[in-house]
């Protein structure tokens, strides 16, 4: 069995006795472990705890409510194991976002445990009689045929609840907080389940700032290259023989958004992605496409817009228009729900910094600024 070997001691000086978690399925534990017990330092860097694993036991250590927040998301973990899902440490990194946001349960949970017996505390049945990894997540999970996706944020949590619920979704907010990989998602879970008869993905196809020239073969050969993270989401989603069938069926379909035009778009979950390099007229265009028993849903990063200078982003225009109509549900996005390696949300945050300061720059011309110095001050915090 892979994990951590640890010595129950150095307890002294924290609050209580150590808590014990005990798990039923001993062939879950190394995946829960990680290899050579990575999933476990993880959590314990992150949450400040003393994690030992002994057979099918775990005992934790450490600040009560820490030790709270270990049992959720060890628990959540092993209940997504026990439904024949896969822990990986972006799974891990998601569960300690979510229980680092979920204080007042945490604390709470510990109050209750603290001080109780090994078989009163235990973890024994995780997910099943506790419901603590449902707690966690919120009982939001998108369930396809490859893979179950869980949320890593709670925005992530709001996002797919919206996604599952309304009929035109807005996911607005920086790079990798997982728009449109929960859009394709979504749109496979109800594809699956019968709920939309296909899937459409339309992105504008406008070059990041490059002129990539003449591109050769038939319309499908052309937007590829632009439409290449919608693919990557739907081989995660679905198996690869299915995703070719469908695409060749019409199923899925790739559909440009330049010709949309005067289309009526019906049982379908529609995807729009990158839409902030949408024009106004493309974007309304869009919008009044949806039919009968369709589901929409946009996703775009207002801070990367790669249309010609001056020209008003679609995304931008139709933010001032669609609050005020019901039935629209628009979900942001921010810096802290970026689920891709720590170095992007670094990355994020500071180039979130500099574009707050850039007016004041203009102004302030002398030297260095008191807010440059807090900016650098935070950046070294972040590493």
């Amino acid at each position: 069995m892979s994990g951590s070997d640890k010595n129950l001691t150095g307890h002294e000086g924290l609050i209580g006795e150590p808590l014990v978690l005990e798990f039923d399925n001993n062939r879950l534990l190394p995946e829960l472990y990680g290899e050579h017990g990575k999933h476990l330092s993880r959590i314990e860097q992150t949450l400040d705890v003393s994690l030992a694993n002994r057979g099918n036991q775990v005992f934790v250590s450490g600040q009560a409510e820490n030790c709270a927040r270990a049992e959720q998301v060890l628990t959540a973990l092993y209940a997504h194991l026990e439904r024949g899902a896969e822990v990986t440490g972006g799974d891990v990194d998601g569960a300690l976002r979510l229980s680092l946001g979920s204080g007042g349960q945490a604390g709470q949970a510990s109050a209750q445990s603290n001080g109780k017996s090994k078989a009163e505390s235990s973890g024994k049945n995780n997910g099943k009689s506790n419901g603590k990894g449902k707690k966690l997540y919120g009982g939001v999970a998108l369930r396809t045929q490859r893979r179950e996706v869980l949320p890593r944020s709670a925005t992530q949590a709001d996002y797919i609840q919206a996604l599952l619920k309304n009929e035109l979704v807005v996911g607005l907010g920086p790079a990798g907080t997982g728009k449109t990989y929960l859009a394709v998602a979504a749109a496979a879970t109800m594809l699956v389940e019968g709920k939309v008869d296909r899937i459409i993905l339309s992105r504008p196809a406008v070059e990041a700032g490059e002129n990539l020239g003449f591109l050769p073969g038939d319309m499908r050969d052309k937007v590829d290259p632009y439409l290449r993270p919608l693919y990557d989401a739907l081989y995660d989603m679905l198996p690869g023989p299915q995703v070719t069938r469908s695409l060749e069926s019409g199923e899925i379909e790739i559909a440009p958004l330049a010709f949309m035009r005067g289309r009526t778009l019906s049982n379908s979950f529609v995807i729009l992605d990158e839409s902030q390099n949408a024009t106004p007229m493309q974007m309304k265009m869009f919008l009044t496409r949806m039919g009968e028993n369709s589901r929409m849903v946009i996703t775009g990063d207002p801070s990367q817009i790669d249309l010609p200078f001056g020209a008003k982003s679609g995304l931008r225009d139709a933010m001032e228009i669609l609050p005020k109509i019901r039935g629209v549900d628009i979900i942001r996005f921010g810096e802290e729900d970026v689920v891709r390696h720590d170095l992007v949300t670094r990355i994020v945050k500071a180039y979130n910094r500099r574009d707050a300061k850039l007016p004041t720059d203009r102004q302030n011309k002398k030297g260095k600024s008191r807010s440059e110095k807090q900016d650098e001050a935070e950046a070294r915090n972040d590493d």
